[in-house]
């Protein structure tokens, strides 16, 4: 059996300027798509849905905050074809773009009362665009990252790049917050669309930091053999790898929904402000810039599976204390059960680019990683704010948001201990040849063949 030949990594400078600009543009492109999940709890559906009852408005703004996610698979299943054909870099750059001018064009959106029902439709037609730009930003951005560093620290630029998504969430919250301090007449008439129209200055600035970076090297080097015609049903054939990938993605991805997009719901329903419930918020998300690159360089060290499983037992033993904690309904309580929240989803959530990417050849990475990603983002963010406001209906209650909790907790836990430890593996990969990584049940390192797809 021959091992195949090791990548000469690039210089650290190179490897920083990849790390900040994936960075930078996972920021920008999670700005965009989460300043909806907010709107969508305060203001939406009185905006696009007013003939419906104020429960049910809420469902159907959180529909089409779930139309985004039903999308992202189809992003990542676009763009992974061809940026595992074409190279990860240019299809980046189009992720950016559509996913900047979408988000400024909701900002420009009729309301309800203007053009009657043509308003949601092309509010829907817009989370479309946003949902297929970010379901192919994710994947290319951490093999930007992942290909580039060195095997030993994989996990710690990915840590780098991951930040994005917390910057993204803290940018957002912080425009929010502030629009949200109008008067309810101008928060409605025009306050809303202040975050989208700032969106197109971010994106000028995200476009110029990553037009300056080269593609990896590793897709470089393995560019000059045959590549996959079809990547994606390289990657169906075998659906071990993109089932478990999907599955240890739920429990980070359900959490974020219940203790951000669906809290915002859920406390003021119980008697919080909504100003208090976005501080929540904010330090929900500065808790995660800080635990996400920890976590993730902890992963270097203890390995992917030990870090994530730390957080999907920590969130099934806290799912109940945390909603005991809002329940009280004060300020300590709510804040604390935020930041601890967000500490099991970051243990959970930080690993994964690296993980992901560790578990496909390089002719189905982009594919492999974006798909099982971006399913698990559809099933586990974009359904449970809407599953969670349709358990409540007439009654609100914590039991079935706990329930929610513990069960995507334990769907993780049990897909990490099936996937086993892939720190380590070797990402060089020749046509038809085995990767290396590291025995999950030791330090040795083993071959072993990609799951899903030749290398």
């Amino acid at each position: 059996m021959t091992t195949p030949p090791p990548v000469v990594p690039p210089d650290r400078a190179q490897v920083r300027r990849v790390a900040l600009s994936s960075l930078l543009g996972t920021a920008i492109e999670y700005y965009d798509f989460l300043i909806y999940a907010t709107l969508a709890a305060l203001v939406f559906g009185d905006l696009f849905f007013p003939d419906s009852r104020p429960e049910l408005a809420t469902i159907a703004s959180f529909g089409t905050l779930a139309v985004g996610y039903v999308a992202r698979p189809i992003g990542g299943i676009v763009f992974g074809h061809f940026g595992d054909r074409l190279g990860r870099k240019s299809m980046l750059v189009i992720t950016m773009t559509m996913m900047g001018v979408a988000s400024f064009l909701i900002g420009l959106l009729p309301t309800f009362g203007m053009v009657g029902v043509a308003a949601p439709v092309a509010l829907v037609l817009l989370r479309l665009a946003q949902g297929v730009a970010i379901g192919g930003e994710w994947g290319g951005a951490t093999l930007m990252v992942t290909e580039y560093a060195e095997p030993e620290r994989r996990g710690f630029w990915n840590g780098v790049m991951q930040m994005g998504s917390p910057i993204g969430s803290v940018l957002s919250t912080v425009v929010v917050t502030v629009v949200t301090l109008l008067p309810d007449d101008e928060l409605m008439s025009w306050g809303w669309r202040v975050p989208y129209l700032l969106s197109v200055l971010l994106l000028a600035a995200g476009l110029y930091v990553r037009l300056s970076i080269a593609e990896t090297p590793v897709f470089q080097k393995d560019s000059a053999s045959a590549p996959q015609r079809l990547p994606l049903a390289q990657v169906l054939r075998r659906p071990r790898n993109l089932l478990l990938a999907c599955a240890v993605g739920l429990g980070p991805f359900a959490l974020t929904a219940l203790i951000s997009t669906y809290m915002l719901s859920y406390a003021t329903a119980i008697g919080y402000r909504r100003a208090d419930v976005m501080t929540g918020l904010l330090l929900a998300s500065i808790t995660a810039l800080i635990a996400i690159p920890l976590c993730s360089a902890l992963s270097d060290r203890v390995g992917r599976r030990t870090v994530i499983l730390t957080g999907a037992f920590g969130i099934m033993a806290f799912a109940w204390p945390l909603y005991t904690l809002v329940d009280t309904r004060t300020l300590a309580g709510l804040f604390a059960a935020m930041t601890i929240g967000q500490l099991a989803q970051s243990a959970m959530y930080a690993p994964l680019g690296a993980l992901l990417s560790e578990m496909f050849g390089t002719a189905v990475r982009y594919t492999g990683a974006s798909m099982g990603y971006q399913l698990a983002a559809l099933i586990g963010a974009g359904f449970t704010p809407m599953l969670a406001a349709t358990l409540n209906v007439g009654t609100i209650r914590s039991t079935p948001l706990i329930a929610l909790a513990i069960g995507c907790g334990a769907i993780t836990a049990i897909a990490i201990w099936r996937i086993g430890e892939t720190r380590g593996t070797n990402l060089s990969t020749v046509s038809g040849a085995v990767a290396q990584s590291r025995d999950s049940h030791g330090g040795n390192t083993v071959d072993r063949k990609p799951v899903s797809g030749p290398s």
